[in-house]
Order: C-alpha cells, then sequence, then structure tokens
C-alpha cells in the first residue's frame, strides 16, 4: 500500500470519529506526529486499528450489557407482587443505605437513622403468621436477605438479628402472652432484639456444654455468666439468652431486658469485619428474671435448634447477597478501568475470572431457591440448612476473593465497596456454625454415623 493511500485511509478513519472523541485524542497526543506515525503502519497493522476504530464509533463505545447478577433470571419465578417487593427493598437499599455504610463502617458505628427508614418498609418478620407480620413465603425473606446484603452484610445482620433469630425465638418457643407483647412491637421496630446464644469458651459445643447456667429459686430464675458476639446487644430492647437449668441440665430461654438488673454489655472493640453491627460481651450476674419472662416452650437445645435451622437459610442467603454485591461491583468497576488502551474487561484472564465469580454466584442463587421452596413446603431439615450454609460460604468466599483480585490494588479501599465485602465475608463464614460443624450435620445425615465428639 502507497503512503499516500495508508494516509488517506487514516484520514477516513478520523472522519468517523465524533468530535468530542477528536478533542480528546488532541489532548493527548500530537496529531500531527500520529500522522506521521500511521503512515507507517503495514495493511495488517492499520486493519487492526480501523477495528479498533470502528467499535468505538458509535456513542463512543459499543452497547454493553447491563450488570445484573441473576444470570439465570430466577426473578422470573417470583409473582409479580414478589418482584415489585424485590426491586422495592434493592432501591431502598440503593438510595437510603449504600450512602451511609462506608464511613460507618470506618467509624466502627450504628447509624440508628436506618431504623426509622426500615420501619417504613414493612419488611420485618416476613414469614410469620399474625402480630402484625406480612406473612409471607419464607422465600421472600431470602430474597430480602440478599438484597439487603447485596448492599451491605452487615446491616443484614443487624437485620438478621432482630428479625430473624430474636423474632424468631419468641415466635417459635414464646407463650402466646409473650408474643403478643413483643412480636408486634418488634415487626414494628419500636423495639429492637438481639440473640445470647454464643459464649467467650464456648461457640461450636454449644449444644452440649453451655457454661450460662439458670436457676429457679422459687420466685425468679437467677442467670450467671457470659455472652460473647452478641450483635445489637449494646442496644437492644430484649436479648434472648439460653442457659442451662442447673437442675435438669436443659437448656431454656429468657427475655432478658435492656434495664435488667444484673445485665451488662460491652462492645466488643478492632473488629476487622461487620464493623456496623454493635456486637458485644454480656455479663450476666445474678440477673433475676421472672418466670414470665422464660420462653414457655424452649424446654431443651432441640427448641434452639429449631429457631438456627429456620433462620440459617437465610444466613445462606445472605452469603448469596454478599458474593453478588462483589461480583456486580468487579464487573462495573471492570468496564470502566481502562489498561493498556481497554478497559480491562476486555482480556481474557479478567474475563476468565468474572465467569467463575458468576459461576459461584449461579450456583449459590439456584441451591438457596430450592431451599427457600423446602421450606415453604414444611421439607426443610438440619443438614439441608448446613449444607446451603457451608456450599455458599465457602464460594462466597471465593468470589470476593477474585473479586478483589480484578480490581488490583483499588480492591482493598473502601470506596470501590468490595473490600467491605472480603472482609465481612469472613464473618458470615463462621456464625450460624463454621463449615466443619454444619458439614458433621450433612455427614450425619447422608451416613447414618454421628462424628461429633462426644
Amino acid at each position: 500500500m502507497s503512503l499516500f493511500k495508508k494516509i488517506r485511509n487514516t484520514v477516513k478513519l478520523l472522519q468517523s470519529v465524533d468530535m468530542d472523541q477528536l478533542a480528546k485524542i488532541n489532548q493527548k497526543i500530537d496529531l500531527a506526529e500520529a500522522m506521521k506515525t500511521l503512515g507507517k503502519l503495514d495493511d495488517r497493522q492499520l486493519v487492526g486499528l480501523m477495528r479498533m476504530l470502528k467499535t468505538k464509533n458509535k456513542k463512543g463505545q459499543h452497547d454493553l450489557p447491563p450488570i445484573d447478577g441473576d444470570f439465570y433470571n430466577l426473578d422470573l419465578k417470583l409473582t409479580p407482587e414478589q418482584r415489585e417487593l424485590q426491586l422495592k427493598v434493592r432501591n431502598f437499599m440503593e438510595d437510603e443505605i449504600r450512602p451511609l455504610v462506608n464511613d460507618y463502617w470506618k467509624k466502627d458505628q450504628f447509624p440508628f437513622e436506618i431504623i426509622d427508614k426500615f420501619k417504613k418498609m414493612n419488611i420485618v418478620g416476613v414469614p410469620y403468621e399474625g402480630y402484625g407480620c406480612p406473612n409471607l413465603p419464607f422465600l421472600m425473606e431470602g430474597i430480602i436477605a440478599q438484597e439487603i446484603a447485596r448492599v451491605d452484610v452487615s446491616t443484614s445482620t443487624f437485620f438478621g438479628v432482630h428479625s430473624g433469630l430474636a423474632m424468631g425465638s419468641i415466635y417459635l418457643c414464646g407463650s402466646e402472652e409473650q408474643k403478643q407483647e413483643w412480636l408486634p412491637k418488634m415487626q414494628k421496630m419500636e423495639k429492637i432484639g438481639a440473640f445470647g446464644l454464643t459464649e467467650p469458651n464456648v461457640g461450636s459445643g454449644v449444644a452440649g456444654g453451655l457454661e450460662t447456667t439458670c436457676k429457679f429459686d422459687g420466685e425468679n430464675w437467677v442467670l450467671n455468666g457470659q455472652k460473647k458476639w452478641i450483635g445489637n446487644a449494646t442496644f437492644a430492647d430484649v436479648t434472648i439468652i439460653w442457659a442451662r437449668d442447673l437442675d435438669s441440665n436443659q437448656v431454656k430461654g429468657f427475655l432478658v431486658k435492656k434495664e435488667n438488673p444484673g445485665f451488662e454489655t460491652e462492645k466488643i472493640q478492632d473488629k476487622m469485619a461487620l464493623r456496623i453491627v454493635q456486637n458485644a460481651i454480656i455479663t450476666l450476674t445474678d440477673c433475676k428474671v421472672p418466670e414470665s419472662d422464660r420462653l414457655q416452650n424452649a424446654n431443651s437445645f432441640k427448641d434452639t435448634a429449631n429457631v438456627l435451622r429456620m433462620t440459617r437459610a437465610g444466613v445462606a442467603w445472605q452469603a448469596v447477597g454478599c458474593a453478588r454485591g462483589a461480583y456486580e461491583s468487579a464487573l462495573k468497576y471492570t468496564k470502566k478501568r481502562e489498561q493498556f488502551g481497554r478497559p480491562i474487561a476486555s482480556y481474557q484472564l479478567v474475563q476468565n475470572h468474572l465467569v467463575e465469580m458468576l459461576s459461584n454466584l449461579t450456583s449459590m442463587q439456584t441451591l438457596c431457591f430450592r431451599l427457600s421452596e423446602l421450606q415453604d413446603q414444611g421439607l426443610l431439615k438440619d443438614e439441608h440448612a448446613s449444607l446451603a450454609k457451608v456450599y455458599c460460604s465457602l464460594r462466597m468466599r471465593d468470589t470476593v476473593s477474585q473479586a478483589r483480585e480484578v480490581m488490583g490494588g483499588n480492591g482493598i479501599l473502601l470506596e470501590y465497596d468490595v473490600a467491605r465485602f472480603v472482609a465481612d465475608a469472613e464473618a458470615i463464614y463462621s456464625y450460624e456454625g463454621t463449615k466443619e460443624i454444619n458439614s458433621l450435620i450433612v455427614g450425619r445425615a447422608i451416613t447414618g454415623y454421628s462424628a461429633f465428639v462426644s
């Protein structure tokens, strides 16, 4: 090709570029010098350059697909009303919560203003019947958990402790009088709840080794001991405390109010995860609780396990939300971040990471969707919830790690959100049963042999 033809073709290429692009090019390079350089290109190089410019001559860039972590369109399985609620929660989290979370995460503080915002949503106690609760399928409780965690896992944990663990304990184990007293107020978030099971020396072994004790003295139950990692406990109006009866050696549950003498909380400092959640160490010193505040239908750890079974599915959905938030943040970043003249999303290795993240996320979503269907059909077993917790927390961990990787150094900055997802994923990985404990629950179900230490 002659020099004249090369330059003529180059001029045609530049004419195909809109004025905005040309102005941007002129700011960055010397066009006269560029013309000389272009005249030295061979045929293959010119063809490649033409292709590159043509892909960017429509609106500056070819149309890109939307960022959506629901690759298998599971939203199509929702009813129009359910889909409307999902989008309502998503928009609420984007508009009201996302602008707050990084600042409060840095400060290790809880944004109390979000409680009034949540009140207006009417999404507390979703699966419960009566007491002002929406009485929607468990599936929607999972969808809501995903949508909240998609923006912030701390907020999801606050909400899950209150709506799931605390309200769920009263709903499953309380007397009718206790339900009438607490559930309507908690549903409206006029009263906030916490759940005290884990202890400083007892985590995985709570089924048989609670050190917190209770004893009836003829008038009141006297509680002694400590609880650790109790979310919401620094400000909750009522905390569900699980303790071992010194007389029967059975686990019992109690409604302990924040003003109860002998009940003290100390905020846990220096966490690397869930920094918005106000976790506390609770100390019970001859804490007297009347019989009327003992959960009347909580008489053994089996009753505690019923609460955990119900809420563990929600934790699996939280893992989905955490992974989805990290994936969508990373995908958005890779489409905008340019290196070597192109968005990094256009490179093979980055696309491989994105596809692995999406594969994790899609498998987690479909598993949890079926899990919630089993729950709504009354078929949920411990091993079903435990398998979901094991698998989803593992795949979540891998997903947030790859999200951080494709973002390079920026992946450790709060402003891009993924750093927060990476840290918060570590908490999800451990709470509501570690991988090992949940694996043993599933292992016992499929082999018929219990491998728990007795």
